[in-house]
């Protein structure tokens, strides 16, 4: 018998690398020129129980009419047919629910990505459609919002016993360089109407090697350019007539490339660009019922038109209200108590221990002097522990899971329709959950 056995062992019981390192060695390389045949359809891309089939039916189920209302294309007439609103929608709330907050890269998973690809259904989609779907339909938003809360509402989910309202300042897209004084901006403005003039000369030359469509396309950047720095101009004429003195209105400054945008303290310390979103939570059915945004950088005047927006949509207010401290004004206060909210805030004066804080003072009304009492009970203590739960939790699924870290478009219009899709997908989500 040799003295190697089977198992490439010899005699003396060790292994014998030196034989097994000769010779070529084989391997599995890659070959991707072969054909292979594999019979599928969209269908059995995604199991049974994938959220984005979840979604899809929750979307069958919404009134979309609004969405269909602008549709150019219709039976009888010329052109090819428009893209079903209801597969814009689905996308953007999943892409919304996984955190895409890029029409680019919204586009591109609708390629590439089996949830993306199953929701499109076989329809082609490009970034352009995406992104301007997402930003021109705010009355159409505003009454999904309003329908999914109904919806809510009358399934017991939500019932406005307790509301907390809490405000995130969200980074602009805009840089800390594009904000000039009234001065400079005027430049800007004759510079600007220069690269107008000779984007439409060259438009109408025959000369040069750029195709008609990219001479369109220089034209309409330059007068986009143009509207913005007209635009920052007034908002800076505008804030000049707030300030009262010569040096801070000398000071005043707007951005040419995002004009409604204003300069904020952020959660950091720091100062950059930003916009104030404000989210009004529910805090039993733990669900959206409030959207605002504003650039005021200051929560002081938000708690009144967040309570008009709850009343608007569901036509009624809640019985309690919790907020941070600064956002207390004791004329709001009064107003809230006058409507029968409840309001649970610290007042500002609890802080210094020479001033007694729950103590009503000579010009207070009766709403507010019922605030100053309520607050000082511990039971009111118990209930105000709710807002940082409810509240700054939801800020927090936003900013974090939901695409709200940054603003990936301009204009407080356009803001607002992101902050109303972040809202839409929280609140959808939540039904999908108690559903289950």
């Amino acid at each position: 018998m040799s003295k190697r056995d089977l198992f490439g062992e010899s005699a003396s019981g060790k292994n014998d690398t030196s034989r097994s390192l000769e010779g070529r060695v084989r391997v599995q390389r890659a070959e991707r020129r072969q054909l292979e045949f594999r019979p599928s359809c969209l269908e059995d891309l995604l199991p049974e129980e994938h959220r984005a089939r979840v979604l899809w039916d929750a979307v069958e189920e919404l009134d979309l009419s609004a969405f269909y209302a602008d549709v150019a294309s219709r039976e009888g007439s010329a052109g090819r047919p428009a893209i079903d609103p209801k597969i814009l929608v689905a996308l953007w709330l999943y892409a919304t629910s996984e955190g895409v907050g890029s029409a680019r890269e919204l586009a591109r998973l609708c390629e590439m990505h089996d949830a993306y690809r199953w929701l499109c259904g076989g329809v082609s989609v490009n970034y352009h459609t995406l992104s301007d779907f997402r930003v021109s339909q705010e009355k159409a938003l505003d009454e999904l919002m309003t329908q999914i809360l109904g919806m809510l509402m009358h399934e017991g989910i939500v019932r406005l016993r307790r509301v907390a309202q809490d405000g995130t300042k969200v980074r602009a897209s805009a840089g800390a360089a594009s904000f000039r004084r009234k001065g400079s901006l005027k430049e800007c403005l004759r510079d600007a109407r220069q690269q107008v003039r000779q984007a439409k000369a060259e438009l109408t030359s025959d000369g040069g090697s750029a195709t008609k469509r990219m001479k369109v396309a220089r034209v309409r950047v330059a007068e986009d350019r143009r509207n913005r720095v007209k635009k920052a101009l007034r908002h800076v004429d505008e804030l000049r007539r707030i300030k009262l003195d010569e040096e801070q209105k000398e000071a005043t400054r707007a951005s040419t490339t995002d004009p409604e945008s204003r300069v904020m303290k952020m959660a950091d310390g720091g100062f950059r660009p930003a916009y104030n979103l404000q989210f009004a939570t529910d805090v039993e059915g733990r669900a959206i019922v409030g959207v605002q945004v504003t650039n005021k950088g200051s929560d002081l005047s938000q708690m009144e038109p967040m309570l008009a927006d709850i009343g608007r949509r569901t036509e009624q207010l809640p019985k309690e209200y919790l907020m941070d401290g600064v956002f207390v004004k004791l004329e709001s206060i009064e107003k809230a108590a006058t409507c029968g909210v409840k309001v649970f805030s610290p007042s500002q004066e609890s802080r210094r221990k020479d001033i007694d804080a729950t103590k009503p003072k000579k010009n207070d009304g009766p709403g507010v002097a019922a605030w100053r009492q309520r607050m000082g009970t511990e039971r009111a203590q118990e209930i105000y522990k709710d807002r940082a739960a409810t509240a700054e939790r939801t800020n927090a699924d936003l900013r974090t899971w939901r695409g709200l870290d940054s603003l990936p478009v301009r204009g407080i219009g356009k803001v607002l329709c992101v902050a109303l899709w972040s809202a839409i997908t929280f609140n959808l989500m939540r039904w999908m959950e108690c559903a289950t």
